[in-house]
């Protein structure tokens, strides 16, 4: 079994919020694999079950604040004595650059209080996460209510097509392992853009 925790905030006034991209990428996971998805209520979150090629797969939206997320995910690991290396957590991180992917098998909160949340209730930080950069916030304003904005139109554009990277992190996570796609999609934004620009020629 893998469980794949999207983290973000409940409610309708917090979606398509900078802090909600976890649960984005899981949404677009769960449109992937049922086209319509059903969640269910259980472990103070909505829960997905989808039975991949080889086992079990259950994506998570934990339905307390953000900095309660290690609730839903503490309950889930000890109810299904899940190791912690098929545990994937998915958030939102404003010291990356926007659109930019990071994927380790470890590490530290970085001040994300999610993310602090799940090591103080896991009791560890050996556990993969990906985070989709946001951006860093203006300096006139604070980290707080930066994250809680939606993104602005142009924006938007560059989000968009780092949660379908993102998804794809993810199904290659599960298909090929942690190595694979950290090698795959651990990629600079930058370099990216410049490798499309060198492919397209002069």
């Amino acid at each position: 079994m893998k469980i794949i925790v999207g983290l973000g905030n409940p409610e309708s006034r917090y979606q398509r919020t900078r802090h909600n991209v976890g649960f984005e990428v899981v949404d677009r996971l769960a449109r992937r694999w049922t086209g319509t998805p059903f969640w269910r209520h259980d472990f103070h979150a909505l829960l997905l079950e989808w039975r991949g090629d080889d086992e079990p797969i259950v994506l998570v939206k934990p339905q307390t604040y953000m900095n309660r997320s290690g609730l839903a995910v503490a309950e889930l690991v000890h109810f299904y004595q899940l190791p912690l290396h098929n545990l994937l957590v998915i958030c939102d991180d404003l010291n990356l650059p926007l659109g930019q992917l990071r994927l380790r098998g470890q590490g530290s909160h970085g001040g994300h209080k999610g993310l602090l949340d799940i090591q103080q209730r896991l009791g560890t930080t050996h556990y993969p996460r990906l985070r989709i950069g946001i951006g860093a916030p203006p300096p006139y304003q604070d980290a707080a209510g930066f994250v809680l904005e939606t993104f602005r139109p142009e924006e938007r554009a560059v989000i968009e097509p780092a949660l379908d990277r993102a998804s794809d992190a993810v199904l290659v996570w599960l298909d090929q392992g942690l190595e694979s796609a950290m090698n795959q999609f651990n990629v600079r934004v930058e370099k990216r853009a410049s490798d499309s620009e060198t492919a397209a020629g002069p």
